[in-house]
């Protein structure tokens, strides 16, 4: 997307220092995105998320369905997004708000995974 500089996929959530993919803890999958808001709103951010994501049924903490925020005016953004991603769908949206806690970066074949999945596949012409 124009407008996000950096995309990192981590664990995050949690209260257990150090998860792994092996060892997740109490954390949750998650991805940390770096973006420009002179480019990029924090509400067409959320916008894609909400495109390419699926919350309507509930999880663990491993692959549960949160959004991390700094921000009061973050709160109120996400919630207003949820809020009419519910409305218009007649469904439960199944996502956890929660102020930003510490974010490990994961292991490095999960970092560009698709991309990675896309140089290592054969072809049989």
């Amino acid at each position: 997307m124009k407008g996000v500089e950096k995309v990192v996929v981590g664990y995050t959530g949690g209260v257990q220092p150090n998860p792994t993919y092996q060892a997740i803890k109490d954390s949750t999958e998650a991805v940390l995105i770096e973006y420009d808001p002179e480019i990029l709103t924090y509400e067409q951010l959320l916008m894609e998320w909400k495109r390419q994501h699926y919350p309507f049924n509930p999880s663990k903490n491993q692959y549960r369905s949160a959004i991390w925020i700094r921000t009061d005016e973050e709160r109120a953004i996400a919630e207003k997004v949820m809020n009419d991603w519910a409305l218009a769908t007649g469904k439960k949206v199944y996502t956890d708000l929660e102020l930003v806690t510490k974010f490990y970066r994961a292991e490095e074949y999960h970092q560009n995974f698709l991309e990675k999945q896309k140089s290592s596949r054969s072809y049989l012409y």
